[in-house]
């Protein structure tokens, strides 16, 4: 009878702790969603300034409809070509405000100061975003590596969690203007 009673309290043991694995790995799955969210909105954001800026005549012609394309394809991409797309309007952002006489032109114009604000704001929130919706991917990841969440399922049908790569260094004259 007491070799009964050790068997029950180990599996108790064993399935009290594998069900704080699992509420741990959704826990951290709610993470990643919210971190997914919060990058998708920097993303668009940044995407959204970057295109109002471009049709609101204060840049140079060319300038305008690099910046334009540009954010339009961030803004329509696929999921499965979003990286490259986020990446181009980082290119385009870079190309465009490559020197601060640029960044000056747009600040001289009527409501220059506010849009180049608010750029400057977009671009900068959008690493900060990435780096934590990579970080919660690194974290689930690292708990659904463990072999009790695989032998056990714990993850459930959840997708394994992919991490957001792209370019997304901002404009040195953008950046210098904030310092």
């Amino acid at each position: 009878m007491t070799t009964l009673i050790w068997i029950v309290a180990l599996l108790v043991v064993v399935a009290v702790y594998l069900s704080w694995t699992a509420g741990r790995l959704d826990r951290l799955h709610s993470r990643l969603d919210a971190a997914r969210a919060a990058l998708d909105a920097q993303l668009l954001r940044r995407a959204s300034v970057a295109q109002e800026l471009a049709t609101a005549g204060v840049l140079d012609p060319a300038a305008s409809m690099v910046l334009y394309q540009a954010a339009h394809a961030a803004r329509q991409a696929e999921e499965e070509q979003r990286e490259v797309a986020e990446s181009e309007l980082s290119q385009a952002l870079r190309a465009v405000f490559a020197e601060s006489g640029q960044v000056e032109a747009v600040r001289e114009a009527p409501g220059g100061e506010a849009a180049l604000g608010e750029l400057t704001e977009a671009v900068r929130r959008v690493p900060m975003a990435r780096r934590f919706h990579n970080d919660a991917v690194r974290a689930a990841r690292a708990l659904r590596r463990h072999r009790k969440v695989r032998w056990f399922r714990l993850a459930g049908h959840a997708p394994f969690p992919m991490a957001f790569e792209m370019d997304d260094e901002p404009p040195a004259a953008l950046t210098a203007q904030v310092g």
